[in-house]
């Protein structure tokens, strides 16, 4: 038995609340069983309202496995639990008493819970200890209507968690949406092996130098290029001597400085995605797009997206992948749709959410419309929900199952899952 589940139990009230009685024989009757106090500190249940017997009390509920974890823990000496009106546990061994030697009433739970709840709980609490996500044998039984909604709830939730960087990036430049946009394509740009990186190298420059260099490519990949310490000592083609002289020129004219900036790293990327290939497609997107965070923000659609990032490296990397060596295949090196997707998933729908949500603009609806035409992600946690049969059709349900296997089933949070819930108590 596990203390989340009797805590669950009291919350929901999954018990006979009819005939619920203290192990004094009092009955018990709930107006209010609390609110939930998810905090590492202080009673499980504040501001309940109880009837016990004749007296009616508010106070707070403290809930355990057993009745004897009031002294292992130490509570009798915490004032903190002196409001304490019921002692709610699965085994009553020993009675407990308050800091002022009041006993405190005590309602042993597993006397009033029904036979098949406990049993259904206790095959989730075996799979817990054998099973990565523990519902999977159970999980196709969920309607699809069941888990459309809950899956559109996880979505949500995953985008205000994204939204709490873009919170800090706004603070970081007063609120300059239009940097916070660059900062976030840098990071995406890097992908999750270059993201600091990439990162870094965004902020290693004032913004307005980014500006003044935005209208000339050459200038734009020599910033990059430069300040991510990646230009060659001894330039061989005209293109990498012409990177080299700008950057010089940049980095006295406006003082620039390394300092703080993450090389990035070429180990275990395919070559398609080497940080020179990408520092130069970033380069060319803000090179052919000005005012790039008012364009997208004001997109209807996934096509118009595509439209803007449908830009290419500069020619040189046609038949390059890093400076010095050239390449046996010539390859035009244009930033693919699914990258693209990656960037509309991570970060122009998290920003596009939290402007419109600041604007008091309907933001869930323009999100979901355009996050409808974004195609369905791979990767092995959608496998892995695809072999449960969990119907997923585009990158709304990815996100959400991605969501649910990272904060509900790894950390094996069954009963805050809407799934879970579902499947306890059915």
């Amino acid at each position: 038995m596990e203390e989340h589940f009797v805590q669950y139990i009291w919350n929901h009230k999954k018990f006979d609340v009819f005939n619920l009685k203290t192990s004094a024989g009092e009955l018990v009757s709930i107006y209010s069983s609390g609110i939930h106090n998810k905090n590492t500190s202080g009673p499980d249940f504040f501001n309940a309202k109880l009837k016990i017997g004749d007296q009616l009390w508010v106070g707070n509920v403290e809930v355990h496995i057993k009745a004897s974890d009031w002294y292992a823990h130490a509570h009798q000496d915490n004032e903190a639990y002196d409001k304490v009106i019921l002692h709610v546990v699965w085994e009553n061994d020993m009675p407990v008493y308050r800091k002022d030697k009041t006993q405190i009433p005590v309602v042993q739970l597993k006397d009033f819970i029904k036979p098949a709840l406990l049993a259904r709980y206790q095959i989730f609490f075996e799979n817990m200890k054998r099973k990565t996500i523990i519902c999977e044998g159970l999980i196709s039984s969920v309607s699809d209507f069941r888990m459309y909604h809950w899956q559109e709830r996880l979505f949500i939730e995953r985008l205000e968690r994204k939204t709490v960087e873009i919170h800090r990036l706004l603070q970081k430049t007063k609120n300059d949406w239009e940097q916070v946009l660059f900062l976030l394509i840098c990071k995406s740009f890097g992908l999750r092996i270059n993201s600091d990186a990439f990162l870094s190298i965004g902020m290693s420059f004032d913004f307005s130098v980014f500006k003044k260099c935005q209208e000339s490519l050459c200038q734009l990949e020599a910033l990059f290029f430069g300040q991510a310490k990646m230009l060659p000592e001894n330039p061989d083609s005209k293109y990498e001597k012409n990177l080299n002289k700008e950057y010089q020129f940049l980095k006295k004219k406006f003082s620039l400085t390394t300092t703080g900036v993450l090389s990035p790293l070429f180990f275990r990327l395919r070559p398609g995605n080497f940080p020179t290939i990408r520092l130069s497609q970033l380069a060319n997107l803000y090179n052919q797009n000005n005012k790039l965070f008012h364009r997208l923000i004001h997109v209807k659609n996934i096509k118009e997206v595509y439209g803007l990032f449908s830009v290419s490296a500069s020619d040189f990397w046609n038949n390059h992948y890093v400076f010095s060596k050239e390449s046996s295949k010539k390859v035009e090196k244009r930033i693919s749709k699914s990258f693209i997707d990656l960037i509309v998933i991570n970060t122009i729908i998290p920003l596009k959410f939290l402007f419109d949500t600041m604007q008091g603009v309907d933001a869930e609806k323009n999100i979901f419309d355009l996050m409808s035409e974004v195609s369905l992600e791979k990767n092995a946690i959608i496998r892995q929900f695809e072999s449960m049969k969990i119907t997923m059709k585009n990158a709304i349900h990815s996100q959400a199952m991605i969501e649910l296997k990272n904060k509900y089933c790894d950390k094996k949070a069954c009963l805050k899952c809407d799934v879970g819930n579902y499947l306890l108590n059915r």
